[in-house]
């Protein structure tokens, strides 16, 4: 009997004395749960106490705690881009709207020739057709980047379409004095994607190339094991790596990617209608040559 009292009393001791540690560490762990909610240590929960369900508390916490910071750095990101994308949008739209006015001042205020007024009201003209496409190009780009935008999946001939577009570009090439090295199969080629959007991405990709392009122009087309490939590829010396690798950014601004012809923003859209159709577009940099290349699954 006494054996058993022995026995009994020195379990209650351990079981008291493990309770009572296991109190402090969880004390412990508060603390340092404490400090690192206020920010006045960046350092995880750690546990001194052998304990694997403390420990997997302590696991638990930390990763919550990642989770949250990581959450943290996405919505100050968001609202970095969020504030560029206004100063942007705001001197996209005021550099026209400043030209436009300014010129309508002229109309009214000095007497002019006909002549004179026939190039202001051109301008004007022009001016106002830059705007409408910034806000069009701006919408769009909003539109296929939500979620409620759906494209229509079908098996499309890849070949004869590129073959089309490329029809419709001759006379932009020509006024560039620019004869492309055009490579499309004799075989017919076909993917799975949306045509109204892979007509609109080849054609941003080919009015960006007819815009910059300077010296030779390369466009093939070929059919890889499970891919389609396009690529375009043109002269772009002026180009740097930071740019080409930011080049489909809708929030980077490059002067020379924005002209009274265009907003700018035709390479992100291509880029958006890619990814919505489960393709991919990527642009390389190579002994200044750009090289934009789009890929379709089979």
């Amino acid at each position: 009997m006494l054996i058993i009292t022995l026995i009994s009393v020195t379990l209650a001791a351990l079981l008291l004395a493990h309770l009572l540690l296991l109190r402090r560490e969880l004390g412990r762990m508060t603390a340092q749960l404490r400090r690192y909610n206020k920010g006045t240590t960046g350092k995880k929960i750690d546990v001194s106490l052998f304990d694997q369900r403390l420990e997997a508390l302590a696991g638990e916490i930390n990763r919550q705690s990642n989770l949250v910071v990581g959450a943290e750095a996405r919505r100050r990101r968001t609202e970095n881009e969020l504030r560029q994308a206004i100063a942007n949008i705001s001197h996209d739209i005021r550099t026209p709207l400043t030209s436009i006015f300014g010129y309508i001042q002229l109309l009214e205020a000095e007497p002019i020739t006909p002549e004179e007024k026939h190039e202001y009201l051109t301008i004007v003209k022009n001016r106002t057709k830059r705007l409408q496409a910034l806000l069009n190009d701006f919408f769009e780009l909003s539109l296929i980047e939500s979620s409620d935008y759906q494209l229509k999946t079908e098996r499309i001939g890849m070949t004869v379409l590129l073959s089309d577009i490329l029809v419709g570009f001759y006379d932009r090439f020509n006024e560039r004095n620019i004869t492309p090295d055009i490579r499309l199969p004799k075989e017919s080629v076909a993917v799975y994607a949306d045509e109204s959007a892979v007509r609109r991405v080849v054609e941003n990709l080919l009015i960006n190339t007819v815009k910059h392009a300077a010296g030779h122009v390369e466009i093939c087309f070929e059919q890889r094991e499970k891919t389609a490939e396009l690529r375009i590829v043109n002269e772009a010396k002026e180009l740097t790596d930071i740019d080409v690798r930011m080049l489909f950014d809708r929030f980077y601004t490059v002067d020379r990617t924005r002209s009274a012809q265009g907003s700018g923003l035709g390479l992100s859209i291509a880029k958006s209608l890619m990814d919505k159709m489960n393709g991919t577009l990527t642009a390389e940099l190579h002994g200044g040559s750009l090289t934009m290349t789009c890929r379709w699954k089979l």
